[in-house]
């Protein structure tokens, strides 16, 4: 079963949303959360990126920098910019780019859950990073930014979600960089029954937002057997038949210093290689391979994988065993810094900028992986190789806090 309880949301009026509402911590540099924040009090990021009140070269992971974190909280609290709801509830939150709509539903999980892996994870963790999302939800006393989950759809929930957000949206406000975001409060008599539904759902998946469940299971061991909602972290559930992966590329420096030939020719080892039309490769197992100024197209030789394993099968993986170890040497591509990670929003036209500009040996352009892989390699109880998902869009920030008490 998946335990979904409704929550008292701490959140903007719908008349300021749009001030309030930011990008997740983790997708923009302190220099663009400072840049975005300015002239605005009540953004957001006053919260989720505290640093932008404080001088310019500040540690973004000293104890001063946690404190201004839970002084704006409470500042944007005393000022109504943020209101906790009278009674709790599932939310329902739609999410619109372009063609693509996703409607998932905010609660609060369990952290018992998580712990037992009926919350299933696909990624690896770093330790620095859980350190940093454990002191700031500590310091919040508060869980400001969802986790992005998954379910398997189900019929029951999908009509009860098509019934609620068939009436006028309590909050609907259009992001600059065109996201329409969408919230729904549902009755109580609906939020039990979507509560209840999810009972019947046998497993969750992290989608996106590793680090921050795993920092509210390490508040929670840290406060176990005191008073608060500290066993619970907020997320947004969202059906797997309507989400969206983009591809994660890679830019990769060459220590051998070989010529564009030379890395053709090393590449064909592993790869077919042909001129290419298009960056975007167009199918699973193929890679977009810029070098010298032009797109190849690569396709992996057969035979150099095994197409029953679910994470030996992944491109991220062929890429990591094949291309990135097997002909650069790069064993550890999160320490490594010959290589670097594109999210797919980007475009490939960020990949030809940085190799022509900052002096990249070559660009890879990945297949997006499926969502399909994702919760087979989960359901595995395996992890995939760093950086092989980008989700869009983005979970807005601000929109939905859950104050542990």
């Amino acid at each position: 079963m998946a335990l979904v309880r409704p929550f008292r949301a701490l959140r903007p009026p719908p008349a300021l949303a749009a001030r309030v509402a930011s990008p997740p911590y983790d997708v923009i540099n302190t220099r663009e959360a400072r840049a975005l924040a300015a002239g605005n009090v009540d953004s957001f990021l006053r919260v989720a990126r505290p640093e932008v009140d404080l001088e310019p070269g500040v540690d973004e992971h000293g104890d001063e920098v946690y404190a201004q974190g839970a002084r704006n909280l409470s500042e944007l609290c005393v000022r109504g910019v943020l209101v906790q709801d009278d009674r709790a509830s599932i939310y329902v939150y739609a999410q619109t780019m372009g063609a693509h709509r996703q409607v998932g539903l905010v609660g609060c999980v369990s952290v018992d859950e998580y712990d037992r892996d009926l919350i299933r994870k696909h990624e690896k963790t770093r330790a620095d990073k859980e350190d940093d999302r454990t002191r700031h939800i500590d310091a919040l006393h508060a869980h400001d930014e969802p986790v992005f989950l998954a379910y398997r759809a189900r019929p029951a929930i999908d009509a009860m979600v098509a019934a609620i957000t068939a009436l006028p949206p309590d909050t609907d406000l259009t992001t600059d960089d065109g996201i329409r975001h969408t919230v729904w409060l549902p009755t109580e008599a609906q939020s039990d029954a979507l509560a209840a539904h999810f009972a019947e759902v046998p497993a969750l998946y992290v989608a996106d937002g590793h680090h921050r469940s795993a920092a509210s299971s390490r508040v929670h061991a840290e406060r176990r057997g005191t008073p608060g909602e500290h066993d619970r972290f907020l997320a947004v559930l969202f059906p797997d038949e309507q989400l969206k992966i983009l591809a994660y590329h890679r830019l990769v420096r060459d220590r051998a210093g070989r010529s564009p030939e030379a890395l053709l020719a090393a590449l064909t080892e592993v790869c077919a290689i042909a001129p290419a039309a298009t960056a975007e490769p167009p199918a699973p197992r193929s890679m977009g391979f810029f070098v010298d100024g032009r797109w190849y197209l690569g396709t992996v030789r057969p035979g150099l994988w095994d197409a029953t394993d679910p994470v030996a099968s992944l491109d991220a993986a062929l890429c990591q065993e094949l291309i990135l170890d097997r002909v650069f040497g790069i064993t550890d591509p999160r320490r490594d810094d010959h290589v670097d990670f594109v999210g797919g929003i980007r475009g490939t036209g960020e990949l030809e900028r940085r190799v022509r500009e900052e002096g990249w040996s070559l660009a890879i352009a990945m297949h997006p992986t499926s969502i399909a892989e994702l919760l087979a390699v989960s359901d595995a109880g395996r992890l995939m190789p760093p950086k092989s998902t980008w989700f869009e869009p983005k979970l807005r920030s601000g929109l939905f806090v859950h104050l542990m008490g």
